[in-house]
């Protein structure tokens, strides 16, 4: 008689988040009857700021955001999937990457989770009411007009500050010294206060959810210009109104290209006591097959580029996968070393007192170059 293996994951409690993988464990487990894979799910703001040892220390498997992976990789905390996964299996899902995302979870040369979700800053817009918009002088005549969304509790305030740097030629965080050089850095402060200024204040306190909660049940608003694709609001019936995802709008000249790159990978804890099983799992639910298959049909939002090209994948999402391809491509991607999420926190506490009007865009960037530094200490 066979003793049944029992495996724990965490995950966040988006159906997004929790549906996919809670599908892929129970067919996992009928392709493997001696296995069982149970998954806890925590709220959005709890992915984000939760540090991952501590997932580590109670989990087998974890959905993890990659900005945190600095923080363990090389630690004892988590798997170096390429020291269990064969060659051939990693390369396969390198070339089966959407931009930088498998990447993102690689560092000091190791693999430290797969790519399942891909996701990056893209505009939202409710496709009743208006086209998306292509230059950042639309986004604020929207502004204006009072018909504009922006995430601007933290950590996204930060990411948009990231998201425009970049996008006109100036990506954050190239040397360990400034996140940004000063000059540039109050350009882009110019940029975002000729929006913030005019949206509503409660913006100052939503996430990504909660602005494409109001947008998909108001008609006065209708568009979010730097959002995270969450690809259920283009679902039919998933919310009174249905949400199209796009490109990002530019304010530099080379397209849409610098957008913060978000997503998930999924972890193997390095405490678990079944690497093996819990590495074939990661890979297969990476995998393409999974991807354009269960994973998808199964409210999940895929990370691997197959499952993208997918016509079928991207029908009932009103092709949000094909609209943003171009954005998820040209992707910047995120500071990792150990000491960054600190500088996220306080980062996005600076630049929201510039929206704010608590200080200046001056001392703004003396105060994030100067965190930023100190963040590597």
């Amino acid at each position: 008689m066979s003793t049944t293996i029992h495996l724990k994951g965490m995950t966040w409690s988006d159906p997004r988040g929790y549906d996919p993988v809670a599908a892929a464990a129970d067919a996992f487990s009928r392709k493997h009857p001696h296995v069982s894979i149970t998954w806890d799910k925590r709220s959005l703001q709890g992915f984000e700021t939760t540090p991952v040892d501590e997932l580590a220390a109670a989990y087998d498997l974890m959905i993890i955001d990659h900005p945190h992976v600095g923080s363990v990789a090389g630690k004892g905390h988590l798997l170096a999937l390429d020291e269990h996964a064969s060659e051939a299996s990693l390369a396969a899902l390198a070339n089966e990457t959407l931009g930088k995302s498998y990447i993102s979870y690689n560092l000091h040369g190791h693999q430290w989770a797969l790519p399942v979700d891909a996701a990056t800053q893209v505009q939202a817009c409710r496709p009743d009411l208006t086209e998306r918009a292509t230059t950042w002088a639309q986004i604020v005549d929207r502004a204006h007009a009072g018909t504009l969304l922006w995430a601007l509790r933290s950590p996204h305030t930060l990411m948009n500050f990231y998201t425009l740097a970049a996008n006109i030629g100036h990506p954050c965080g190239s040397s360990p010294d400034e996140i940004m050089n000063a000059q540039v850095g109050e350009k882009v402060f110019e940029a975002l206060l000729a929006v913030s200024d005019h949206v509503d204040p409660m913006c100052y306190g939503m996430d990504p959810i909660a602005i494409l909660d109001v947008m998909a049940t108001e008609d006065r608003f209708h568009t979010s210009p730097f959002i995270y694709l969450y690809k259920g609001y283009s679902d039919a019936a998933y919310r009174p109104h249905r949400i199209a995802f796009t490109d990002i709008p530019t304010l530099g000249k080379s397209g849409p290209i610098g957008s913060a790159l978000g997503g998930t990978g999924l972890a193997v804890s390095a405490k678990t006591k079944h690497p093996e099983i819990c590495v074939d799992f990661a890979l297969w639910v990476a995998g393409a097959d999974c991807q354009s298959t269960l994973y998808t049909q199964s409210n999940g939002q895929p990370g691997n580029a197959v499952a993208w090209g997918n016509a079928a994948v991207n029908a009932p999402v009103m092709d949000a996968y094909f609209n943003t391809r171009q954005t998820h491509e040209s992707a910047w991607l995120r500071p990792r070393h150990d000491g960054y999420m600190g500088f996220q926190e306080d980062g996005s506490t600076i630049v929201n007192d510039v929206l704010q009007h608590k200080t200046t865009p001056a001392k703004a960037m003396q105060a994030l170059n100067a965190r930023y530094a100190a963040s590597f200490a």
